[in-house]
Protein backbone atom coordinates (compact mmCIF):
# COMPACT_ATOMS: atom_id res chain seq x y z
CA UNK A 1 0.00 0.00 0.00
CA UNK A 2 1.19 3.92 -1.09
CA UNK A 3 1.67 5.61 2.02
CA UNK A 4 0.49 9.51 1.37
CA UNK A 5 2.35 12.21 2.93
CA UNK A 6 0.69 14.45 5.20
CA UNK A 7 1.39 17.85 6.71
CA UNK A 8 -0.41 17.90 10.28
CA UNK A 9 -0.46 21.07 12.65
CA UNK A 10 -0.01 20.31 16.67
CA UNK A 11 -1.16 21.84 20.11
CA UNK A 12 1.56 22.81 22.46
CA UNK A 13 1.21 19.17 23.60
CA UNK A 14 2.96 18.15 20.56
CA UNK A 15 -0.66 16.30 19.59
CA UNK A 16 -2.19 16.33 15.89
CA UNK A 17 -5.02 18.76 15.72
CA UNK A 18 -8.65 17.27 14.30
CA UNK A 19 -9.64 18.73 10.92
CA UNK A 20 -5.74 20.28 10.53
CA UNK A 21 -3.72 18.27 8.68
CA UNK A 22 -3.48 18.25 4.67
CA UNK A 23 -2.90 14.88 2.84
CA UNK A 24 -0.15 15.60 -0.10
CA UNK A 25 -1.74 15.06 -3.60
CA UNK A 26 0.87 13.78 -5.09
CA UNK A 27 4.12 12.09 -2.46
CA UNK A 28 7.26 14.45 -2.95
CA UNK A 29 9.80 13.15 -5.19
CA UNK A 30 12.51 13.95 -3.11
CA UNK A 31 13.21 15.37 0.41
CA UNK A 32 16.28 17.41 0.67
CA UNK A 33 17.60 17.92 4.51
CA UNK A 34 20.72 20.16 5.86
CA UNK A 35 22.05 20.88 8.72
CA UNK A 36 24.60 23.50 10.00
CA UNK A 37 26.47 24.03 12.87
CA UNK A 38 27.94 27.57 14.51
CA UNK A 39 31.94 27.78 14.89
CA UNK A 40 34.21 30.84 15.87
CA UNK A 41 37.46 31.02 15.25
CA UNK A 42 39.88 30.91 18.42
CA UNK A 43 43.07 32.98 18.91
CA UNK A 44 45.97 31.20 18.63
CA UNK A 45 48.87 33.64 17.53
CA UNK A 46 51.02 30.57 17.05
CA UNK A 47 49.27 29.26 14.32
CA UNK A 48 48.54 29.59 11.25
CA UNK A 49 45.41 28.52 11.17
CA UNK A 50 43.71 28.86 14.04
CA UNK A 51 41.33 26.16 15.74
CA UNK A 52 37.38 26.25 15.60
CA UNK A 53 35.76 26.60 18.73
CA UNK A 54 32.11 25.13 18.45
CA UNK A 55 29.33 27.65 19.88
CA UNK A 56 25.88 25.65 18.64
CA UNK A 57 24.25 22.87 16.49
CA UNK A 58 21.83 24.95 14.36
CA UNK A 59 18.30 23.13 13.64
CA UNK A 60 17.76 20.96 10.58
CA UNK A 61 16.14 21.80 7.65
CA UNK A 62 13.54 20.10 5.41
CA UNK A 63 13.40 21.47 2.04
CA UNK A 64 10.16 19.56 -0.45
CA UNK A 65 8.42 20.13 -3.73
CA UNK A 66 5.05 19.29 -3.50
CA UNK A 67 2.13 19.42 -6.66
CA UNK A 68 -1.61 20.42 -6.18
CA UNK A 69 -4.19 19.95 -9.30
CA UNK A 70 -7.94 20.13 -9.33
CA UNK A 71 -7.91 20.29 -12.88
CA UNK A 72 -8.56 16.63 -13.29
CA UNK A 73 -11.11 16.69 -10.75
CA UNK A 74 -13.31 19.20 -9.38
CA UNK A 75 -11.81 22.06 -11.21
CA UNK A 76 -12.23 24.44 -7.72
CA UNK A 77 -9.40 26.99 -6.99
CA UNK A 78 -6.85 24.65 -5.89
CA UNK A 79 -5.65 27.51 -2.77
CA UNK A 80 -9.19 27.18 -1.37
CA UNK A 81 -8.80 23.08 -1.43
CA UNK A 82 -5.16 22.39 -0.71
CA UNK A 83 -2.02 25.34 -0.62
CA UNK A 84 -4.33 27.94 1.44
CA UNK A 85 -4.65 25.26 4.27
CA UNK A 86 -0.55 24.89 4.29
CA UNK A 87 -0.25 28.78 4.37
CA UNK A 88 -2.66 28.78 7.24
CA UNK A 89 -0.23 27.01 9.17
CA UNK A 90 2.22 29.77 9.43
CA UNK A 91 -0.47 32.27 10.94
CA UNK A 92 -0.08 33.03 14.27
CA UNK A 93 -2.04 31.25 16.93
CA UNK A 94 -3.64 31.88 20.09
CA UNK A 95 -3.31 28.68 21.24
CA UNK A 96 0.77 29.03 20.97
CA UNK A 97 0.63 32.45 23.07
CA UNK A 98 3.80 32.29 24.97
CA UNK A 99 2.49 33.27 28.73
CA UNK A 100 5.35 34.90 29.81
CA UNK A 101 5.23 37.61 27.26
CA UNK A 102 2.17 37.48 25.74
CA UNK A 103 3.30 37.09 22.29
CA UNK A 104 1.83 34.63 20.14
CA UNK A 105 3.21 32.55 16.87
CA UNK A 106 3.07 29.94 14.54
CA UNK A 107 2.35 26.22 15.16
CA UNK A 108 4.71 23.87 15.32
CA UNK A 109 3.68 21.07 12.56
CA UNK A 110 4.27 17.46 11.54
CA UNK A 111 5.42 16.31 8.02
CA UNK A 112 4.89 12.77 8.19
CA UNK A 113 5.44 10.36 5.67
CA UNK A 114 4.58 6.48 6.66
CA UNK A 115 6.84 5.36 9.78
CA UNK A 116 10.09 6.21 7.99
CA UNK A 117 9.70 9.82 8.33
CA UNK A 118 8.56 12.27 10.23
CA UNK A 119 9.67 16.00 11.32
CA UNK A 120 8.22 17.95 13.77
CA UNK A 121 9.23 21.57 12.88
CA UNK A 122 7.86 25.12 11.85
CA UNK A 123 7.20 26.41 8.48
CA UNK A 124 10.05 28.96 7.70
CA UNK A 125 8.90 29.63 4.10
CA UNK A 126 6.67 28.91 1.22
CA UNK A 127 7.07 29.39 -2.30
CA UNK A 128 3.72 29.08 -4.08
CA UNK A 129 3.93 29.06 -8.35
CA UNK A 130 0.63 28.48 -10.18
CA UNK A 131 1.02 27.04 -13.94
CA UNK A 132 -2.42 25.74 -14.95
CA UNK A 133 -5.46 28.46 -15.07
CA UNK A 134 -8.85 28.18 -15.78
CA UNK A 135 -10.29 30.44 -18.70
CA UNK A 136 -11.68 32.90 -15.71
CA UNK A 137 -8.33 32.80 -14.10
CA UNK A 138 -8.90 30.29 -11.57
CA UNK A 139 -6.04 28.55 -10.47
CA UNK A 140 -6.39 24.61 -10.72
CA UNK A 141 -2.63 24.06 -11.04
CA UNK A 142 0.39 24.58 -8.40
CA UNK A 143 3.70 23.97 -7.16
CA UNK A 144 4.62 24.73 -3.49
CA UNK A 145 8.38 24.82 -2.38
CA UNK A 146 8.22 24.38 1.58
CA UNK A 147 11.00 24.98 4.11
CA UNK A 148 10.57 23.45 7.72
CA UNK A 149 13.25 23.95 10.43
CA UNK A 150 13.23 21.55 13.43
CA UNK A 151 11.79 22.10 16.53
CA UNK A 152 12.71 18.92 18.70
CA UNK A 153 15.73 16.92 18.81
CA UNK A 154 14.77 13.14 19.47
CA UNK A 155 18.22 12.38 20.51
CA UNK A 156 17.81 14.58 23.42
CA UNK A 157 13.93 14.20 24.08
CA UNK A 158 13.45 13.21 27.53
CA UNK A 159 12.18 10.06 28.34
CA UNK A 160 8.41 9.31 29.07
CA UNK A 161 7.66 7.57 32.23
CA UNK A 162 5.58 4.49 32.47
CA UNK A 163 2.88 6.02 33.49
CA UNK A 164 2.56 8.33 30.58
CA UNK A 165 2.75 5.85 27.86
CA UNK A 166 7.20 5.15 27.49
CA UNK A 167 8.59 1.31 27.55
CA UNK A 168 6.05 -1.01 29.63
CA UNK A 169 3.75 2.08 30.11
CA UNK A 170 0.47 2.18 28.35
CA UNK A 171 -2.02 5.64 27.98
CA UNK A 172 -6.02 5.88 28.30
CA UNK A 173 -8.09 7.90 25.70
CA UNK A 174 -11.03 8.99 26.45
CA UNK A 175 -13.25 9.40 23.29
CA UNK A 176 -14.93 12.20 22.10
CA UNK A 177 -17.25 13.40 19.95
CA UNK A 178 -16.47 12.11 16.32
CA UNK A 179 -13.16 9.87 17.37
CA UNK A 180 -12.18 6.71 15.73
CA UNK A 181 -9.82 3.92 15.57
CA UNK A 182 -7.98 5.47 12.79
CA UNK A 183 -7.90 9.23 14.05
CA UNK A 184 -6.73 7.64 17.69
CA UNK A 185 -3.86 5.60 15.99
CA UNK A 186 -2.77 8.75 14.01
CA UNK A 187 -2.53 10.98 17.02
CA UNK A 188 -0.78 8.33 18.77
CA UNK A 189 1.55 6.51 16.80
CA UNK A 190 1.65 8.96 13.73
CA UNK A 191 0.20 5.51 11.26
CA UNK A 192 -3.85 5.50 11.29
CA UNK A 193 -3.33 1.70 10.13
CA UNK A 194 -1.87 0.85 13.86
CA UNK A 195 -5.77 0.81 14.69
CA UNK A 196 -5.88 -2.73 15.16
CA UNK A 197 -3.56 -2.31 18.10
CA UNK A 198 -6.26 -0.25 19.77
CA UNK A 199 -8.94 -2.54 19.03
CA UNK A 200 -7.23 -5.54 20.06
CA UNK A 201 -6.23 -4.20 23.19
CA UNK A 202 -9.53 -3.37 24.13
CA UNK A 203 -11.47 -6.30 22.66
CA UNK A 204 -13.60 -4.39 20.05
CA UNK A 205 -15.72 -5.96 18.15
CA UNK A 206 -18.29 -2.78 16.96
CA UNK A 207 -14.99 -1.03 15.50
CA UNK A 208 -16.93 2.01 14.04
CA UNK A 209 -19.21 2.50 17.00
CA UNK A 210 -16.82 4.67 19.53
CA UNK A 211 -19.27 6.05 22.25
CA UNK A 212 -17.65 9.70 23.73
CA UNK A 213 -16.87 9.04 27.17
CA UNK A 214 -15.81 5.35 26.89
CA UNK A 215 -11.87 4.79 27.75
CA UNK A 216 -9.73 2.91 25.48
CA UNK A 217 -6.35 1.27 26.32
CA UNK A 218 -3.28 2.48 24.12
CA UNK A 219 -0.81 -0.41 23.79
CA UNK A 220 2.83 0.88 23.45
CA UNK A 221 3.34 -0.15 19.25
Amino acid sequence: MVETATIVKLDPKGNPVRGESVNVLFNPKELTFSKSNSWKQGITPAANVPSPEFTSGGAATLKITLFFDTYMGDRVDVREKYTNKIYNMMHLDPKWTDKKNKKGRPPNVRFQWGRQVGFDAVITSIQQRFTLFLPDGTPVRAVLDVTFSQVNDPLYKAAQNPTSGGIGGERVWTVKEGDTLSWIAFSEYNDPNEWRLIADANRLTAIRRLTPGMRLVIPNA
